[in-house]
């Protein structure tokens, strides 16, 4: 146990990140109070909209203009402005537009998606910042790019607009620049872009690709949270384009459909997890500049929409033989109660992997050797009696019999008794396990290659009855030090 302890280290780190309140926003423009809003891009550029997103229930993102929004709402769909150019308003990076002329556009901007909207407070996407993973220290024009930006984002906010920032990269967020995420989540919400590659997630498949994608979701909202921006000013923008980042040329098709739902799966169980404000889809559009023409979009947004509300299209159908239709498979929703993950009918508990962290301080090393644990069990049994034999063995041996400094021991490690049996247990299967494992008799050749390697490596002879498994089940043989129990080389000559 003493070797075990050794081998772990002692203490966790824990940081609390700073909150700013979460005020409720108000819903506008008879949006679902609810979070998050679902909102998919659907502007005159999407051939299929009006037959997949035209239905209530859904929220589309338009550019405005004299007939889409209009008819997305005859059939009963929210819709909210889509500003496609932000650059044109507050220029780029290397050429910052003109300060002056920012609260104009802006006002002009909330007129045009009021109109658009058919709302007088307006929810606006502006996409999208330039450079957000840009450090700090700021060129002068970047900095000036910035503020220009931030002008815009308060003047839409004092018009009574909710304007939604999205970001092309992930954002840089040390030194002075995480002021100025701060001062922008003030007056609008952050929604970074996460994007995919279509053929790299496919060839992990359900389990693996659902669990990339959790994580960088994850990663993308707590970028922000980190800083003490609530999670309620940040959404996701997810992206089913067919370049790089998208589907790139992943046929076939049901395996691009199967993507996408994982996609739309991970998203709805991070945004339960964390409360962010919203999810945006984008890539739906055909635009003639790029190579995003792909007749078989329209099947991938109701698969989208399937996935994530199976009363707004169904998947399944538009999909065509082959999908798989399972909403469980990689999921993690449907754990039990308090299971970090399960293993056919056995279950690794959350407060197993807490507890183990804090001795290891490190959570993948306390998963995999709990995992291991999971496996191991089915193989080999031990009795309540055996555990205690060897927690005897272990106060006899490394404590001086005191079972007092055996407990205090423990407790500096951050380790329970409860714990301490449970890697008792692991030593012990895995043994058991060893022991019946055979290898070949070592040729003359690989022997001199290992006293090569290993010149320094201890070795004792021993006479041992029984015979145990580290001489090989032999009574009598050279003890090695990395295989052999401390107490072989501990004992009296």
């Amino acid at each position: 146990m003493a070797r075990i302890l050794r081998s772990l280290a002692l203490t966790l780190a824990a940081a609390g990140a700073m909150a700013l309140p979460q005020a409720a926003l108000a819903a506008q423009c008879g949006l679902p109070d609810a979070q998050p809003w679902w909102i998919e891009f659907g502007s005159g550029s999407v051939s299929f909209r009006y037959h997949v997103f035209s239905r209530p229930g859904i929220i589309v993102a338009t550019e405005g203009g004299p007939t889409v929004p209009k008819t997305y709402r005859r059939y009963g769909v929210q819709t909210v402005f889509w500003e496609m150019r932000l650059g044109s308003i507050v220029g780029t990076p290397s050429a910052p537009a003109s300060a002056g002329g920012i609260p104009a556009a802006a006002a002009r901007l909330v007129a045009k998606a009021a109109e658009a909207s058919a709302c007088s407070t307006p929810v606006i996407a502006l996409n999208e910042l330039n450079g957000a993973g840009t450090t700090t220290p700021w060129t002068a024009t970047n900095a000036r790019y910035r503020e220009n930006v931030l002008t815009l984002l308060r003047e839409l906010n004092r018009h009574g607009a909710r304007p939604f920032l999205l970001l092309s990269t992930a954002p840089y967020t040390g030194g002075t620049a995480a002021d100025w995420w701060r001062a922008a989540a003030e007056v609008s919400d952050l929604v970074p872009e996460v994007y995919f590659s279509g053929p790299a997630l496919n060839r992990q498949g359900p389990i693996v690709a659902s669990r990339s994608l959790r994580r960088a979701f994850r990663k993308a909202v707590t970028n922000f949270t980190e800083l003490g921006i609530p999670s309620s000013r940040i959404g996701l923008t997810l992206g089913f384009q067919n370049s790089p980042g998208g589907r790139a040329g992943l046929q076939p098709g049901r395996a691009w459909y199967s993507v996408v739902k994982w996609q739309a799966l991970a998203a709805k169980q991070v945004a339960r997890e964390l409360g962010i404000a919203s999810v945006w889809s984008w890539g739906w559009g055909t635009f003639s500049a790029d190579r995003s023409g792909d007749v078989e979009k329209a099947a991938a947004a109701c698969v989208y929409l399937w996935a994530r509300d199976v009363s707004l299209c169904d998947g399944p159908a538009r999909a065509g033989e082959g999908f798989d239709d399972s909403l469980a498979a990689g999921q993690i929703d449907q754990l039990p109660a308090g299971a970090q993950c399960t293993l056919g009918s056995a279950a690794i508990s959350m407060q197993a992997v807490e507890e183990l962290t804090r001795l290891a301080g490190d959570r993948d090393v306390a998963l995999a050797a709990l995992f291991q644990r999971l496996v191991e069990q089915d193989e080999v049994q031990i009795t309540q009696a055996d555990l205690l034999a060897a927690e005897r063995a272990v106060v006899s041996a490394g404590f001086g019999g005191d079972r007092g400094v055996y407990l205090a021991a423990l407790a500096r490690a951050g380790a329970t008794p409860s714990v301490a049996r449970g890697l008792l247990g692991d030593e012990l299967r895995r043994a058991r396990v060893t022991s019946t494992l055979r290898a070949a008799e070592p040729s003359a050749r690989e022997l001199a290659t290992f006293y090569g390697s290993y010149p320094t490596t201890p070795v004792r002879p021993l006479r041992v009855t029984p015979a145990p498994w580290w001489l090989g089940g032999q009574r009598e043989g050279l003890a090695l030090q990395a295989v052999a129990p401390a107490l072989a080389f501990a004992a009296p000559t």
